[in-house]
């Protein structure tokens, strides 16, 4: 088998259409970080939004104790 460049020089000269090769591996690159970046920032959000809607619970249910606690003792 053949290599398809002979040097590191050729490689990234990419037969001449460096700049459309390395544009558009550049573009995609951007684009999965920001697909991985927004991914990690929705899961945070989505973390802190289940933490809130569990703290909101547990209250309830603890006022709903300290209703029933002095009604049971009247």
């Amino acid at each position: 088998m053949t290599p398809a460049f002979n040097s590191w020089s050729q490689f990234f000269a990419m037969g001449g259409y460096a700049f459309y090769v390395w544009l558009s591996v550049g573009i995609a690159v951007l684009i999965m970080g920001a697909m991985v970046a927004h991914t990690l920032y929705q899961r945070q959000r989505l973390l802190q939004t289940i933490a809130l809607k569990q703290d909101r619970e547990r209250r309830i249910l603890a006022a709903k104790k300290r209703k029933q606690t002095p009604g049971e003792r009247a």
